[in-house]
């Protein structure tokens, strides 16, 4: 039997209700497979901070560093309460940042999927969307902007400045874009490069490298895309898509659009892959506004857990079998208040509720 430590860092606002969700899944898929997860909570976020006075406290590091993978759930609260830690402890800065650099979780996964089922849920007219959309967004996550050298001061007029740096390496480069290749390869062998070449240096870089690579791939068929025209053709015909891949920032800000696509960053998971350590999380905020109510889609965050099972454990049946599950709720025309108003005739439930189908699903897929 294969054992796995998995490290549950259940986070700020929604996260425990949807993690806990997520659980009941991975129960199910333990219950039937030759498999035991060992399931360790840690603190992590603002609610570590409160605790600690760390968003990310060494016990938590150390938990982490011993676990197999990583089962995040989300981070964050309103204005008025990140106010109250300071800038460098504040969960994205003190948290989610760090471990991505301590893991080097360069290779992040969102999948943009609707089927024909629940294209309701997208604003987006039906004939846009046609048969379904299916897209791989392939993000570098641990160099760029973000990770770039940051300035800010006041000159000599006392006019404040700020300077920030964007910056990428061969390796950093290559190391996304063979993901990409090898993704493709696993789909419809059509790789869309997403860049700004016609303004950045680094995105000419980056296409260079690009051609180097490509005669080591030479099924895949290469669309060159600005990042501009990209997010005008994911509502215009989002269907042309399969995978596409892109530095950090552009997979940030397309990455939501896909969520704004599909009528909800609730209904997107992902997956952040290093070399040696990887961890799987939604894509959407904590949502404090709706916490404790029992009234926020867990589809994100089981959506991830059914990631790791395919990426990090080889159970690839059964996380489609989950994938199934969830979509066989929604298609049944249940859903939460946090989506209700995709449709008009759908029937309400809760969190807790909605987790209990997706398991009575997954039993019935034997």
């Amino acid at each position: 039997m294969k054992h796995y430590k998995i490290a549950v860092l259940e986070g700020d606002g929604i996260g425990p209700e949807i993690m806990e969700q997520a659980l009941k899944v991975l129960k199910v898929v333990e219950a039937r497979n030759d498999v035991e997860f060992e399931m360790i909570p840690a603190k992590f976020g603002a609610c570590a901070y409160f605790e600690t006075g760390k968003s990310l406290p060494p016990e938590t590091l150390e938990i982490c560093d011993n676990a197999d993978t990583i089962l995040k759930g989300t981070i964050g609260l309103g204005h008025e309460e990140t106010l109250k830690i300071p800038e460098g402890e504040r969960p994205e800065r003190g948290a989610l940042l760090p471990i991505r650099k301590r893991y080097n979780t360069y290779a992040n996964f969102r999948p943009v999927s609707l089927p024909a089922d629940l294209a309701h849920f997208s604003p987006l007219k039906k004939e846009v969307i046609g048969d379904g959309i299916e897209i791989m967004m392939i993000r570098e996550l641990v160099g760029g902007l973000y990770f770039g050298d940051k300035e800010r001061g006041t000159d000599s007029a006392g006019k404040r400045w700020v300077k920030e740096s964007l910056s990428y390496d061969e390796e950093q480069i290559e190391k996304i874009l063979r993901v990409g290749f090898e993704t493709a390869m696993k789909r419809k062998k059509v790789l869309h490069n997403i860049h700004k070449s016609n303004v950045l240096l680094s995105s000419i870089v980056w296409n260079e490298i690009l051609s180097e690579l490509s005669p080591d791939y030479p099924e895949v068929e290469i669309k060159h895309v600005l990042v501009d025209a990209a997010s005008t053709a994911l509502c215009l015909n989002p269907g042309q898509f399969d995978v596409m891949v892109m530095e950090n920032m552009f997979g940030d800000i397309l990455s939501d659009q896909g969520g704004g696509i599909l009528g909800s960053l609730g209904l997107m998971p992902s997956a952040c892959i290093g070399d040696e350590k990887s961890y799987f999380e939604p894509s959407h905020g904590s949502a404090p506004d709706i916490a404790g109510q029992n009234i926020a889609n867990p589809y994100a965050m089981v959506g991830s857990a059914a990631m790791m099972l395919d990426m990090i454990m080889g159970l690839g049946e059964e996380s489609k079998n989950v994938w199934k599950a969830m979509q066989s709720v929604f298609a049944k025309g249940f859903t939460t208040p946090d989506l209700s108003m995709a449709a008009e005739k759908e029937k309400i439930i809760s969190t807790d509720a909605f987790g209990d189908m997706i398991v009575e699903e997954l039993k019935s897929n034997t």
